[in-house]
């Protein structure tokens, strides 16, 4: 390879020559020579943000050089200079759930645009934007070789409306591409596909540029790629709307954690365990809102998949991101899935001669350390509702018994009868076990160490237990190609895992249902069932409504936890099972060893592999191409359809914003929430029955229950969705005694649905507020976790402290976030959501202001308090001001036209 570094007119503009063929960049070293600061001992992670600085500083858009010049600050001030800046990603990357109704609001706002004179084609992407179809497979069928065609055959028959809508989205806008049904995890197709570490494009004057590979998108997990050196982060479907529509990202430049990782990964470990306990360290340490960048000698034994687990978890540590610099093992990576060789070359040549190579010299200056040794790392699970509760497989059968008695308060050993069956159910057994999700089965070496562990189980005679739903969904057909080339598949359908698709499935909910006798059982006996799955979240309610205790795992230990059906055994210690002569078998009897896992990943995971899989991966299957749709500019909208409607956001919408920000007034509670409410309790997720309201829409609208699907596939109806917001079946609102689920007190004062007493105060023209505790809003990326709370007519959320993404989705639709300050909170005040609060002095608010709130008490007493406003900037200001940044957007368009 031959590199030779050029100069342009530009201070900071270089030229870099691969191999003969020159490419632009912008120097991060060339703006230091020019005195624009010291800049040589940032994290590589905050260097791809001082490079977008530098690039768009250049094109005068948005950046000045005091911004430039604030990351020199921030090394001066030991890792800290919150300072506002625009940044802007290059690309954006949307999963079906949230990416439909991002699709949704871009076609409402060509409507829009149109009613303001101006010109539907004036809504485009102006960056690249590609949508995954991987969140709408469900699992019906298991446990056989007909569960994958089954069960996409169903997915087509539910989601028809939904697939031909995106269709026609892929027609009607330029710089949109969908991944169809059947591919992959959008994640994983990122990670493989999609991402190339540094990017490149043309300028306005046709000139090659390369840069840092950056993305947001619509799913927390989108920081998975961090593991390639590829800064992503996940952002509400509102934001990465504006993105695409050349909106930079307001933010704050961050603090930086580093992680030094050091040691080895011992014997019988995997990477899944490795990322429990960071995501416990993490959590411990407190990193909402900072990046996180891994560095030390231990990533010279990790490798590119384990270090994307990790980065894949960020929003479980609760970072905005979990970085590795480039280093060997990235150049590794790219060229085994198949990237081309110059493109390689150019990561190489870029990262090293832009400050952004992790070689054995790098020491950058971080805000704050810790340190983990990766030989102490042990077998591990988490749960059972948290991803950051770490228990050590040794201590995991005495953790579930003390979860019993503190948590659910329910006694060990109550038999219940299952109707037709020759076993009993009783709490602690594993009815859904399931490797699926991006976080592990992009792993190949958990996935094939989960193929030895069925291989050496069958060969002794085990099987699951017959009351686990067992399943298999990879992230990718990747994974089938080795998983088929080191003939494990077989294994892995001996004992029950079967293929039943590709996509996130039990991961998010979509398990399906399980045996119905079980089910019955399980609420007879009001008993805790379990689930294990190699999966990134367990929150309550989200895996499944019969499963109360949720586990995370590593793939091979999901399968020894189907064999031994039960989570009230010492898995270390304890027989799983018996081989075919009544011989005890143990978990050490059917573990892999790492070598035995490494020679199989060397010999089955290959370039030809992953060259063959995405050689065609826009095209689809001959279900898609036969997926047939309208050519026409703006969206005929289908009057009957139950999963695409118009949106009301943008209806009757002036060309002008409020002069100011409107203060609140004798405003109502709607809920009194506790603690780690995350967008799971908050947005519509999951399954639904007949007797909710979103049910009852259905039915009134002819849907007979076997088609209601999930919540997440109606996402492009907004009648469903606000329907379904706060209904989550493990949602407590403290307003109430002892209930679950999206209850509250009506106008009346009488229980009833959360959406039908926001419908009644609505209609009395009375505003909400809801109160919540700690983290507010933790979790997943959830854009109707924003969206049905403004549609419910919820002006403000007063919490403790918020998770990133919700508050900035919240303000993203107009909703006002505050925090408590000094020691009040819900509790310390005696709220019983009998209240009515005011809030005033919002038409001077600034960003992070104090404001007063005053809270009268049903008695008459009145209580003034000060509220910190969670607006963090002047950008946001103006969000507020026009009803919601995508209103902002479309204002700014009309007026441009």
């Amino acid at each position: 390879m031959t590199v030779s570094v050029g100069n342009d007119t530009s201070k900071t503009r270089k030229t870099i020559s691969v191999d003969g063929a020159s490419v632009d960049y912008y120097s991060i070293p060339a703006a230091q020579a020019a005195g624009l600061g010291d800049f040589s001992n940032l994290p590589a992670a905050l260097k791809v943000v001082l490079e977008n600085m530098l690039r768009f500083e250049d094109s005068g858009r948005t950046v000045s050089v005091e911004d430039i010049k604030a990351f020199a600050t921030w090394g001066e001030n030991g890792g800290k200079n919150p300072r506002e800046i625009a940044y802007r990603p290059a690309r954006v990357l949307l999963q079906d759930f949230t990416g439909v109704p991002a699709v949704v609001d871009l076609a409402a706002m060509r409507d829009a645009i149109v009613e303001l004179g101006g010109d539907a084609e004036q809504i485009n992407p102006l960056n690249p934007v590609d949508l995954v179809i991987d969140h709408s497979v469900m699992i019906d069928e298991f446990g056989n070789p007909r569960a994958f065609q089954m069960n996409v055959d169903r997915e087509y028959e539910r989601n028809m409306e939904r697939y031909t809508f995106l269709k026609w989205g892929q027609n009607a806008f330029n710089n949109f591409k969908v991944v169809p049904p059947g591919t992959g995890i959008c994640h994983q197709v990122n990670l493989e596909y999609l991402s190339q570490t540094v990017w490149t494009d043309t300028d306005q004057n046709g000139v090659e540029v390369a840069y840092p590979d950056t993305l947001v998108g619509t799913d927390s997990h989108t920081t998975m790629v961090n593991g390639a050196a590829v800064l992503g982060w996940g952002v509400g479907g509102i934001e990465a709307e504006a993105a695409m529509l050349g909106q930079p990202i307001s933010m704050l430049i961050p603090e930086v954690i580093g992680f030094e990782l050091t040691g080895a990964m011992m014997e019988g470990t995997t990477g899944t365990d490795l990322v429990l306990k960071v995501v416990e360290m993490l959590r411990e340490k407190g990193v909402v809102g900072k990046f996180v960048e891994f560095y030390g000698a231990g990533l010279d034994t990790l490798p590119l998949a384990d270090r994307a687990t990790i980065a894949n978890m960020a929003p479980e540590y609760g970072a905005t991101c979990g970085f590795f610099p480039i280093d060997d093992e990235t150049l590794r990576y790219l060229r085994t899935t198949g990237r081309d060789e110059t493109r390689v070359k150019l990561v190489e040549a870029y990262a090293k001669e832009n400050g952004m190579w992790r070689g054995a010299d790098y020491a950058p200056i971080y805000t704050d350390t810790l340190k983990l040794d990766m030989g102490t790392i042990v077998p591990a699970i988490s749960g059972p509702k948290r991803p950051q509760d770490f228990v050590a497989l040794t201590n995991a059968k005495a953790a579930f018994k003390k979860e019993m008695e503190e948590t659910f308060k329910r006694p060990m050993g109550k038999e219940v009868a299952v109707s037709g069956e020759d076993y009993t159910m009783e709490s602690g057994k594993v009815v859904i076990a399931s490797i699926t999700s991006c976080t592990n089965t992009s792993n190949p070496y958990v996935m094939i160490g989960a193929g030895l562990v069925a291989r050496k189980a069958a060969a002794l005679g085990l099987d699951r237990k017959p009351w686990v739903k067992t399943s298999l969904a990879p992230g990718s057909q990747v994974v089938s190609a080795y998983l088929e080339a080191a003939d494990l598949q077989k294994d892995l359908d001996s004992v029950g895992f079967n293929l039943v698709g590709y996509g996130c499935t039990t991961c998010i909910g979509n398990s399906g249902p399980i045996q119905a006798e079980l089910s019955a059982a399980i609420s007879e006996g009001d008993l805790v069932a379990t689930a294990v799955l190699s999966g990134n979240r367990n929150f309550e309610g989200r895996i499944s409504p019969d499963v109360r205790a949720n586990y995370l795992a590593s793939p091979p230990l999901v399968v020894a936890y189907a064999l031994a059906g039960t989570l009230d055994i010492n898995l270390a210690t304890d027989a799983i099972g018996q081989d075919k002569d009544c011989n005890d078998v143990f978990l050490k009897d059917i573990w892999p060893s790492t070598q035995e896992i490494a020679d199989l990943v060397e010999k089955t995971v290959t370039r030809e592999a992953f060259l063959e899989k995405y050689a065609s991966v826009f095209e689809g299957d001959e279900k898609w191409q036969a997926v047939e749709t309208t050519d026409s500019l703006t969206y005929d909208w289908p009057a009957t359809s139950t999963y695409v409607r118009n949106p009301p956001y943008f209806q009757g919408m002036s060309k002008d914003p409020a002069a100011e920000v409107s203060s609140i007034n004798g405003a109502k509670v709607l809920a009194l929430l506790g603690d780690m409410i995350t967008t799971d309790h908050i947005s519509p997720a999951g399954s639904f029955k007949q007797s909710t309201p979103a049910g009852q829409y259905l039915m009134d609208h002819q849907v007979p229950v076997r088609e209601f699907n999930s919540y997440g596939s109606r996402r492009g109806n907004h009648e469903v969705m606000m329907r379904g917001t706060f209904a989550n079946i493990r949602i407590k609102n403290e307003m109430l005694d002892g209930v679950e689920g999206g209850y509250t007190k009506g106008a009346d004062g009488e229980q009833t649905s959360i959406y039908d007493a926001a419908m009644a105060h609505q209609a009395n023209g009375t505003p909400l507020v809801i109160f919540g505790g700690i983290q507010y809003g933790a979790g997943s990326s959830r854009d109707w976790a924003a969206k049905g709370t403004a549609l419910l007519g919820v002006k403000a959320v007063i919490a403790e402290s918020f998770e990133r993404i919700h508050r900035s989705n919240l303000v993203g639709m107009g909703v006002l976030p505050f925090e408590f300050t000094g020691d009040d909170n819900r509790k310390s005040l005696n709220l019983t959501g009998e209240e009515t609060v005011s809030i005033n002095g919002l038409e001077t608010v600034t960003p992070l202001q104090d404001v007063l709130c005053s809270i009268t008490y049903p008695n008459g007493d009145v209580k003034e308090i000060t509220l910190k406003c969670r607006i963090d900037t002047e950008v946001e200001i103006d969000y507020i001001k026009n009803g919601g940044v995508l209103h902002y957007v479309l204002r700014n368009l009309a007026k441009s036209a």
